[in-house]
């Protein structure tokens, strides 16, 4: 793209213009996110049961003392061997946010089908300290529509992100947000795929604010484990005869 250079006067008055434009998006995202506030939620009646460092753990016992859990629907499924690079990509911004946002009331946890022993390998490997639990075995993945049997696979009816589709593998990603109440009932209050969650990945709040953006050629194409970029420590380089 050619970038006219002009004088600092010149600049001033195309910066003011297109600060109106950024201002009539805050006050309208502002809009969008009392709308989001105010949504219905759903009493989840189900018992899941999941699998984490301390054994056996219920969802209500995810929120951790808290009133606010964000779920994210880490695609790691069964003998995979690591988890998926967008989902470990939004996973590197997780604890130096959950340090401040733990203060408001929030707990965050991720939530994957592969089994314990797997999710930990690859959780120590990346370095990362929040909660991840094993779903092995339940059908919260599935309920929560990030997870496909292989008959809605091969039908093309797997519904995600709220429309029908056909999903190019068995897990795809998303999040989901739950509130416990004073008398421990769960509710169902948020969840968001594809695109959905992009705002929480910090790195690309930086790209988009710098003249080349977002650098791709395709989706994420330059995004890799964070261990896996060619100038990463030798101590982090995760060797594939691992």
């Amino acid at each position: 793209m050619e970038h006219p250079v002009v004088s600092r006067e010149d600049w001033l008055t195309a910066r003011k213009a297109h600060l109106e434009a950024e201002k009539a998006l805050t006050r309208q995202r502002d809009k969008l996110l009392e709308a989001r506030r105010a949504l219905p939620w759903v009493r989840v009646e189900k018992d899941y049961v999941f699998e984490g460092p301390d054994g056996p753990a219920r969802l209500a016992e995810l929120f951790a003392g808290r009133s606010q859990l964000f779920v994210q629907h880490f695609m790691l499924a069964p003998g995979w061997g690591e988890g998926c690079t967008g989902c470990s990509f939004m996973a590197d911004h997780v604890d130096a946010a959950r340090q401040h946002f733990e203060q408001a009331d929030l707990t965050f946890v991720a939530v994957s089908r592969a089994p314990l022993k797997e999710i930990e390998a690859f959780k120590r490997r990346m370095g990362w300290r929040f909660a991840w639990v094993s779903s092995f075995g339940s059908d919260f993945n599935h309920d929560y529509r990030v997870t496909f049997t292989e008959e809605e696979m091969a039908s093309g009816e797997a519904l995600y992100n709220y429309g029908t589709a056909k999903p190019p593998m068995e897990e795809l990603h998303g999040c989901s947000v739950f509130y416990k109440d004073e008398k421990g009932r769960v509710f169902h209050t948020y969840s968001t795929y594809s695109r959905g969650a992009e705002s929480l990945i910090g790195a690309f709040s930086f790209l988009d604010l710098v003249p080349q953006g977002r650098n791709e050629t395709s989706v994420m194409n330059w995004v890799r484990h964070h261990d896996r970029y060619d100038d990463a420590a030798p101590a982090e380089r995760h060797s594939a005869a691992e």
